[in-house]
């Protein structure tokens, strides 16, 4: 008797478990992939991708795979999802397009999606930025696509670009054409600017937390940070390194024109910029030549060629049009690099070394022999020309009377 009540229920059992398995809906993935961008994230770098919940709680279910290549190439085949939406998790190192260079630390970078109709996902800072809001947004009651949309606009918001066509965040692609990608790139680079990765890092969670509640930057220290480093930015450099890194890699990119989106934000935004070069009145050689206050130097006395420089900028100083002499011992120049004096043109430049620290030397003035054609303002009087930054063109001009 026993044997005969057995079949019965092993048969109910096997029934229940295919229709479960029915209910479920999985959604089997044949192949996803995509790129991992800062700039290009290398070869090694680890990807996680996480399945989700409709309230894009993580249910456990994890498949992983890595970069395949410098391009930040990855790709997973084959995987079974029983929700239509994932998290993906990048933390590799990466290119730095700002300094042309392989960064020293790894970056974890995270994107939101539904996969339902994607064969393709990038991760990248818009898509990491935009995280923590879609999910207190489908919290408060609003779907996937509505707070996609949402937290993506108001991230853009923060850098005074407005555009609602955009696409996802996560299939936008710095190397290749197209406002998007532009608007992408810029945001990337604007973030970046002259940080670590650490301090990087930092930037991404403090204004990911910042947002999160009502989708404002409300903090001007964080608005601050950004401005000071984006309007320090060598876009031609920019330009001009990633470039040259998609053709080292084999690859044919179009680097979009993210220069008038950092530009929009350069020009627009009202948070404060405190990162200007500093020429103070005096250091420890003595009074300062570029201290805008004074005109009005002695000949043949100790003057001081000063300048603090914030983290990221540079600076060069051209004299022109009379006779000074610096001194190169005991106290030589300080973060400065001088070139030859030019006798063609009685001029001579003063170059910084280094970002984020201070220049200076001992300089001291003569009369000259006297040549109008080049110093038109006469003989008693030198012309300081100041190129902060990289500019073509000075900044500004100063002209020194000698006594």
């Amino acid at each position: 008797m026993k044997s005969i009540w057995l079949l019965p229920i092993l048969g109910m059992l096997l029934i229940i478990s295919s229709c479960e398995k029915e209910d479920q809906g999985n959604l089997l993935i044949d192949n996803v992939k995509g790129y991992v961008q800062k700039g290009p994230y290398l070869n090694g770098t680890a990807i996680t991708i996480s399945e989700l919940s409709d309230e894009v709680i993580p249910s456990g279910r994890t498949f992983s795979t890595q970069i395949l290549d410098n391009r930040g190439t990855f790709e997973i085949k084959n995987i079974e999802l029983s929700s239509e939406f994932v998290e993906l998790k990048a933390d590799g190192f990466y290119f730095n397009e700002i300094n042309n260079e392989n960064s020293t630390a790894q970056l974890t970078l995270f994107a939101l999606s539904n996969i339902s109709d994607k064969t393709t996902l990038n991760v990248n800072v818009l898509s990491s930025l935009e995280k923590g809001r879609v999910e207190y947004l489908i919290s408060g009651g609003s779907t996937f696509s509505e707070a996609k949309k949402q937290a993506q606009a108001e991230i853009l918001k923060i850098f005074e670009i407005e555009k609602t066509d955009i696409n996802e965040s996560e299939l936008l692609d710095i190397s290749k054409d197209g406002d998007d990608n532009a608007i992408l790139l810029a945001i990337s680079v604007i973030l970046h600017g002259y940080r670590t990765v650490a301090e990087l890092a930092e930037l991404i969670a403090n204004i990911s937390t910042d947002i999160r509640e009502d989708g404002e930057l409300n903090s001007s220290v964080l608005g601050t940070d950004l401005i000071n480093h984006a309007k320090l930015l060598n876009m031609p450099k920019i330009r001009e390194n990633l470039e040259y890194r998609y053709e080292e890699l084999g690859v044919t990119a179009i680097i979009p024109d993210f220069e008038k989106y950092v530009k929009l934000f350069q020009d627009s935004s009202d948070f404060e910029f405190t990162s200007s070069i500093e020429y103070p009145e005096y250091s420890d050689y003595g009074e300062n030549i570029l201290f805008d206050g004074k005109s009005n130097f002695k000949t043949n006395h100790d003057y001081s060629l000063a300048a603090n420089l914030p983290i990221g900028v540079s600076l060069e100083i051209i004299l022109r049009g009379g006779m000074w002499y610096y001194q190169f011992a005991p106290n030589g120049p300080v973060n400065w690099k001088v070139s030859q004096y030019n006798y063609t043109d009685k001029s001579q430049i003063f170059t910084s070394i280094e970002s984020g620290k201070t220049c200076d030397l001992i300089i001291q003035f003569e009369y000259s022999s006297g040549n109008d054609t080049i110093n038109p303002t006469g003989s008693d009087s030198i012309i300081v020309e100041f190129y902060e930054n990289l500019v073509e063109v000075p900044n500004k001009t100063k002209v020194i009377y000698l006594e």
